[in-house]
């Protein structure tokens, strides 16, 4: 398996613009929501348990992201949480509401990446690697990090330059 520093130095080749690393901060927030909010509905019982699609794809990315590294998959296990609350507080809405939210969200976040990737002047990572579309959001709370002032997870030498 590869490391966090792996995925984030591979995903960081595709995003040397600082235009794009921007768009980064708004439309990946928003596909992940849009992505809770749309798989919120149906929900089903298990042992007591009410849940729905959107928990298991939580739950399948915070253990992902807790293998590759503790702290990262602490962070990223609560923002999915508050992912999951939003979309199950949607979910119960109407149908014209959740629908127009998350298919809003979804198309809007896409939007505002593809034009990212218009200043880039490269395709998408995940367009190489599916992976891409998990350490996306990894890599947004990486770079919010160390605009923090702190140290990100991969050493220099391994981050392409920007643009």
């Amino acid at each position: 398996m590869k490391t966090l520093v792996d995925h984030l130095a591979q995903y960081a080749a595709y995003h040397r613009d600082r235009r794009n690393i921007a768009s980064h901060f708004i439309g990946i927030p928003m596909i992940v929501l849009a992505v809770a909010v749309l798989l919120s509905r149906p929900g089903f019982a298990i042992a007591g348990l009410w849940l729905a699609p959107a928990t298991l794809t939580a739950l399948a990315a915070a253990v992902f992201y807790l293998r590759l590294d503790t702290r990262f998959g602490l962070l990223m296990s609560l923002l999915l949480g508050l992912c999951l609350w939003a979309g199950a507080s949607l979910a119960v809405a109407s149908t014209a509401l959740w629908l127009t939210a998350g298919i809003g969200l979804f198309v809007v976040g896409w939007i505002i990446q593809f034009i990212g990737h218009y200043y880039e002047g490269r395709k998408p990572a995940f367009v190489d690697d599916v992976m891409g579309l998990v350490v996306g959001p990894l890599f947004v709370v990486a770079e919010r990090e160390e605009g923090a002032g702190l140290s990100l997870p991969y050493p220099q030498e391994r981050r392409p330059g920007t643009k």
